[in-house]
């Protein structure tokens, strides 16, 4: 492509982004693309030769727009929003552009001492010590599977080189909530441990975790000779947003010697807020802590911050160097190859560096406040309504609930009723997400069918929280029919991540 022609091309696409970002009402939030169909429009051969840009964007809009679902759209309340901001757009255009590979400070200086400012920046933000040192990968699954493979190196005599088979070990054991995110189980899963070395703890009526639960299973597994590895404690959680007691968790994990890792993918940017930086209490005291920027601080996907205040266990569990990677000046700088399992490393630190830069701390500040106070103010409709309930705190920006008709409000929690509430739930929340306005997701909580709206993009306004009420009261007030496709009844811990 030459100069001029990327220019123009370049130049068209801008304009379709800026429109894109600007008329909400463009699209459906949720794709209504039926299995198959996006694939049935394009060919099974790879093409022989070339095609014109224009023709590449036609197709782009004409085949696989229509199997979208918009993350980007205010109207998106599912799961947690991953909105990019525009200034994280064109950072993303740069990254793109500049095609880096930061395996090594060499390959790109610039990359690597970039991480190591913006993710300072990030940290001192979250109100964490200086001790942590801080490294990007793409999602918080991976960083909490390399906090768990820190936990085990530093636990687990010569793991490295010997690793678990065949080896005369007691088995390991990793504790977390019953709320705790799905991907803590594929990181002990992958790590060789085995899905039973996770130990889930009973949480309290406000679904956190028990630190005294904890402490027992802990004394439990010492006296049947199991190795305690590692405790995951969750600022945030995904069904509820529930906030564990970090700080006594720490009293527990320090007590016992055992390495503490904090997930607050999602809750870790309410510590911006001086109203909810408690949500970071205790955290400081933890080994390792994962946040994600695209969750909720308008970084496009994908961007997590891991900080660990044991980096070097992180090392000694990853680090290689074979000859055709060695460089002189290894001594004096970092190279981000050593902190995982990756080697190609994106510039990823760029775009969290502008969307800082651009909006400053005040500006995000603002803007995730305005969040929380617009799940407080849809949780008040749900508090004053006689068709619906609230089933869950509201500590920041998710609203957990459900539809009970006025002549099921009285009704004795039995199996019949629970299963009536069930069906109306899921036809409520499928109805809702038929209109193309709104996405909702759902959850279960104490085995109940939850509702689940979250507020998160950065382009979301009282508007829509108020459209997407409307259209819940709507829904809920249809005629129902007797029997109902069953659908979408899933543990609630698989969001994306």
């Amino acid at each position: 492509m030459t100069p001029e022609e990327f220019r123009r091309h370049g130049h068209d696409l801008v304009d379709w982004i800026a429109s894109y970002l600007s008329q909400d009402d463009r699209y459906p939030v949720l794709s209504r693309s039926r299995p198959g169909e996006i694939r049935a429009q394009l060919p099974v051969a790879p093409p022989q030769s070339g095609a014109p840009f224009d023709a590449i964007f036609a197709d782009f809009e004409r085949i696989l727009l229509p199997g979208i679902t918009h993350w980007n759209h205010p109207g998106f309340f599912a799961y947690f929003a991953i909105s990019g901001s525009a200034p994280g757009v064109l950072a993303e255009l740069l990254i793109g552009a500049l095609n880096v590979q930061a395996m090594l400070w060499r390959t790109s200086p610039a990359a690597t001492e970039l991480e190591e400012v913006a993710l300072g920046w990030l940290r001192q933000l979250l109100g964490l010590p200086a001790a942590f040192e801080g490294v990007i990968y793409d999602t918080a699954s991976v960083a909490s599977l390399h906090a768990l493979a820190a936990a085990r190196e530093a636990a687990v005599p010569d793991v490295r080189r010997a690793g678990l088979a065949g080896r005369d070990l007691p088995p390991c054991r990793v504790y977390a909530s019953e709320q705790a995110h799905s991907s803590i189980d594929k990181a002990v899963m992958t790590l060789g441990l085995g899905q039973r070395a996770l130990r889930h703890i009973e949480v309290d009526g406000r679904f956190r975790m028990r630190p005294a639960a904890l402490q027992d299973a802990i004394a439990d597994d010492r006296a049947n000779g199991r190795t305690p590895l590692a405790v995951v404690a969750t600022v945030g959680t995904t069904s509820t947003t529930s906030v564990d007691p970090v700080p006594e968790i720490a009293d527990v994990c320090a007590s016992e010697g055992v390495w503490l890792h904090v997930d607050a993918a999602y809750a870790g940017a309410a510590a911006l807020v001086p109203e909810t930086a408690g949500v970071m209490d205790g955290c400081g005291r933890a080994d390792s802590l994962v946040t994600n920027p695209h969750k909720w601080l308008y970084t496009p996907f994908d961007l997590s911050a891991f900080y660990c205040r044991r980096m070097d266990m992180v090392r000694a569990a990853f680090a290689l160097t074979p000859d055709y990677l060695s460089t002189p000046e290894a001594g004096q700088v970092r190279n981000l190859m050593d902190t995982g399992v990756q080697l190609g490393r994106r510039f990823r630190a760029l775009k969290l560096w502008a969307v800082l830069r651009y909006f400053g701390a005040s500006g995000l500040q603002k803007r995730l406040a305005e969040h929380m106070r617009l799940a407080r103010l849809f949780a008040g409709w749900v508090d004053a309504s006689e068709q619906f309930e609230r089933l869950a705190p509201v500590p920041l920006g998710v609203v957990c609930f459900r539809a009970r008709p006025a002549h099921l409000a009285d009704a004795p929690e039995t199996p019949a009723v629970d299963e009536r509430l069930d069906l109306l739930n899921e036809q409520v929340l499928e109805t809702v997400n038929a209109s193309g306005e709104v996405f909702l997701s759902h959850t279960r909580i104490a085995g109940r069918f939850a509702l689940r709206l979250a507020v998160g993009h950065i382009r979301t306004t009282e508007r829509h929280v108020a459209r997407a009420w409307e259209l819940l009261q709507e829904a809920a007030a249809l005629p129902k029919p007797r029997t109902a496709r069953r659908g979408g009844r899933g543990a609630g811990q698989r969001g994306p991540r």
